[in-house]
């Protein structure tokens, strides 16, 4: 172990294979499992305006509802990935133990965020793709009026 808190290992101080509850910020949306994972922006927290609970309030609009004040019930909601980029200047490697291909790729999230990773394809994968990739590459010189 190197002693660092990782955000999928359970908090320090946290029984073992538990996590800590979700304590969400104003504006932060969250998924409410006591209502089915309702997902509601946060609009009030606990203790402010005298609340004693969260609010939540769907993100389009409508009634607001309330969770727990401890926050056992929420859940935080990730932004999804919108698209994927190769980065810049990393080759992709191959690992003949494990029969795969690691291309390096960046990660791209609805809120702006990015996150490094890795594609990793198997050898039919890579020559499925390959196939993809090169007949896109002749439909690209087509276009230009090259020649294949």
């Amino acid at each position: 172990m190197t002693g660092r808190c990782l955000p999928h290992l359970p908090s320090q101080g946290a029984e073992l294979g538990t996590a800590a509850p979700f304590h969400p910020r104003l504006g932060d949306v969250a998924a409410d499992t006591a209502r089915k994972g309702r997902v509601g922006v946060v609009v009030t927290l606990p203790g402010e305006d005298s609340a004693t609970t969260y609010h939540l309030r769907p993100p389009g609009g409508g009634p607001a509802w309330s969770a727990p004040a401890d926050g056992t019930t929420l859940r935080p909601v990730l932004a999804q990935a919108t698209h994927v980029t190769l980065l810049p200047g990393r080759d992709a490697v191959y690992d003949p133990r494990a029969r795969q291909v690691s291309v390096p790729v960046e990660i791209h999230f609805e809120d702006g965020s990015t996150r490094e990773g890795a594609l990793v394809l198997t050898s039919a994968e890579l020559e499925r793709l390959y196939t993809q990739t090169s007949r896109l590459l002749d439909a690209h010189e087509s276009a230009l009026g090259g020649t294949t």
